[in-house]
């Protein structure tokens, strides 16, 4: 018999509120030896049990988005969205070995070309390995998500994946602004 404490079961309600297939999708993770965790600061996880005492080949992040509000300029919106992914681009490089990579999959048009990824990775220590185009097709069952939008998928055309990795020792700080 599982224990599960007030917050466990109020996300699991929240869960299966917002999201048809999350508590199946969570069960099925789970049943393949995955540790599934919820609540975890993108900003912050370096610093958080058990991820402190861990290194990985890869940390993804897909699709980051620090929300929209209707009453902020563009710039400051777009200023909130690169605080948020170099954050986590500073938590991620503490988080992966010495040849792992941080990928960032990511709209590429418009607004979200204004992010500048690679700019905001450099800033931090890191390199632009390679950006591919990203298919949805090459990850079957995987569905985009509105953060707190419920069930509703968006539309991740166009985006790419991007891969960085960490700055070789003599390598110098540069960047290209992003196609």
């Amino acid at each position: 018999m599982a224990l599960l404490d007030k917050h466990q079961l109020q996300f699991s309600e929240f869960l299966s509120t917002n999201y048809e297939n999350a508590l199946s999708n969570i069960n099925k993770l789970r049943s393949l030896g995955a540790k599934v965790m919820h609540d975890v600061d993108a900003t912050k996880m370096a610093n958080v049990f058990p991820f402190n005492c861990m290194r990985f080949d890869r940390v993804v992040y897909n699709f980051p988005l620090a929300g929209f509000f209707p009453n902020e300029s563009k710039e400051v919106e777009i200023w909130r969205h690169r605080m948020l992914v170099q954050q986590f681009f500073e938590n991620a490089k503490s988080m992966i070995h010495i040849n792992g990579e941080i990928h960032v999959t990511h709209k590429s048009n418009g607004f979200f070309k204004d992010w500048n990824l690679e700019f905001l990775a450099s800033r931090v220590g890191l390199r632009l390995i390679e950006e591919v185009p990203f298919n949805l097709k090459d990850y079957p069952g995987y569905r985009t998500k509105y953060g707190f939008g419920g069930d509703k998928n968006f539309d991740c055309i166009p985006s790419k994946t991007y891969k960085f990795g960490l700055k070789k020792r003599n390598e110098k700080a540069g960047y290209r602004f992003m196609k």
